[in-house]
């Protein structure tokens, strides 16, 4: 089979620029065998000379021999991590955030992947649905770990109705041959009322315990339910009794398993915390925040950085007035660490934005739209200095957001400029030393 790496960029002053390579060009074949990802190019170019078949965009086949240092990076970057097709996701889950999605968004929004390489690589959670003898085979041989696994539940059967999969069913299993095999495993449960709570929640809990070390974490997140369900399987979000009940349960296994290996091992989404008006755990109870990206303890590492951040200058000579936007459920967290804030000349105005567009159940800061940041910023009276916008709910790497705005959409709609906080010590950089 022929595997296509398209080069979408090519670093200046690196090996690829000087034997000429451009974006466009097909990387086919390192030392005469295809390579499937980027996976097996690391693995390809340890060598110290490598032979490159390169097929170029006007479609001609050139065969380039490149002598460098061990391991020495030839400086190309692809359009895709994987040069065969993303694995999508065979699985129809009660629960599925995309089913939830409206039209006529970008088409990678539509994307539903399922694709270890994508776990391995970037921690991308997959369900192992689709994991054969030949994938076990390539991750041990690889070693390929850590691997981020969605169990949901330990129950095969309940895991096989929220899934509505067959092949769910074999979940412990299948965890069980990849820790056999030497393949350490972050796990999740999202998190459904009257589903998989409760004492199904405790019977997961027991039974990825019970494989510590080598099942490195669980995170339990609630389900995300947006306006957009017209056709999806009857949720509810979790209440304040619910969420207060969740972690109650949770708290108790937290106990046992730092009592018994000094690390808490099964996390929290903060939306539980903040559902239930509860404070946020201590900086110690997340281990290193091992499932950060997932939701876990970003408000405690937010406000752990916002008072490592000192006050940069004197303040301001002439008046400035800031506006700073973010989600419902981060306007109690946010609100009380500006309140505390004295800078001279600077009046700061927390804008906490409904979401209009997935609807208010959503009420976390990164699915905010640029639609509804401006109409919010637009209702509201006085002066202007300008806009501080949370980078969380811009696309990873690009100024743009869910909706296909982007900051310079609201600068111009509200005619001032619009910075980027992307966590903490950005926020307070901004509002002591606005340029």
């Amino acid at each position: 089979m022929t595997y296509k790496g398209i080069i979408s960029n090519v670093k200046p002053d690196s090996i690829g620029a000087e034997i000429g390579l451009v974006p466009g060009d097909r990387l086919l074949e390192v030392n005469g065998q295809a390579v499937q990802d980027i996976i097996d190019l690391s693995f390809a170019l340890a060598e110290e000379e490598v032979d490159l078949l390169i097929e170029h965009t006007s479609g001609e086949q050139e065969l380039l021999t490149v002598e460098k240092d061990y391991d020495e990076d030839l400086g190309l970057e692809f359009e895709s991590a994987v040069f065969d097709k993303i694995r999508p996701c065979t699985n129809k889950c009660v629960f599925c955030f995309i089913d939830q999605m409206p039209t006529g968004m970008r088409d990678s929004l539509y994307i539903k992947d399922d694709d270890y390489r994508l776990s391995f690589l970037y921690g991308n959670f997959i369900t192992l649905t689709n994991l054969g003898p030949r994938d076990l085979s390539r991750i041990t041989r690889l070693h390929l770990s850590p691997l981020y696994v969605s169990v949901h539940t330990s129950n095969g059967e309940l895991r096989q109705k929220m899934l509505n999969n067959r092949q769910a069913g074999k979940i412990m299993t299948q965890l069980k041959d990849l820790v056999d095999n030497g393949i350490e495993v972050h796990t999740q449960v999202v998190l459904c009322p009257g589903i998989n709570d409760g004492a199904e929640l405790e019977k997961t809990i027991n039974d990825l315990y019970a494989m510590h070390p080598a099942i490195l974490s669980l995170a339990i997140v609630p389900v995300g339910l947006t306006r957009y369900r017209d056709h999806c399987y009857p949720l509810t979000s979790f209440s304040k009794v619910a969420a207060d009940g969740v972690i109650k349960l949770v708290k108790k296994w937290q106990d046992k398993c730092r009592e018994e290996t000094d690390a808490t091992f099964v996390y929290l989404a903060d939306e539980f915390y903040l559902a239930a008006d509860q404070e946020i755990p201590s900086y110690e109870t997340y281990d290193n925040f091992p499932q950060l990206e997932n939701g876990v303890g970003i408000v405690r590492s937010f406000l752990a950085e916002w008072e490592e951040q000192p006050i940069a200058g004197n303040g301001y000579n002439n008046p400035h007035y800031i506006d700073v936007v973010c989600g419902v459920s981060a306007e109690k967290i946010i609100k009380p660490l500006l309140a505390k804030l004295n800078i001279a000349n600077l009046k700061i105005r927390l804008v906490a934005v409904d979401n209009k567009f997935f609807g208010s159940n959503v009420t976390v800061t990164g699915l905010l739209t640029g639609n509804d940041i401006t109409a919010a910023l637009k209702t509201l009276p006085g002066p202007r200095t300008g806009v501080i916008i949370p980078g969380v709910a811009l696309r990873k790497g690009e100024q743009i957001f869910l909706d296909n705005t982007t900051p310079e959409t609201i600068a111009a709609e509200l005619g001032v400029p619009v910075r980027t906080a992307y966590f903490a010590r950005d926020l307070k950089e901004l509002l002591a030393a606005w340029r």
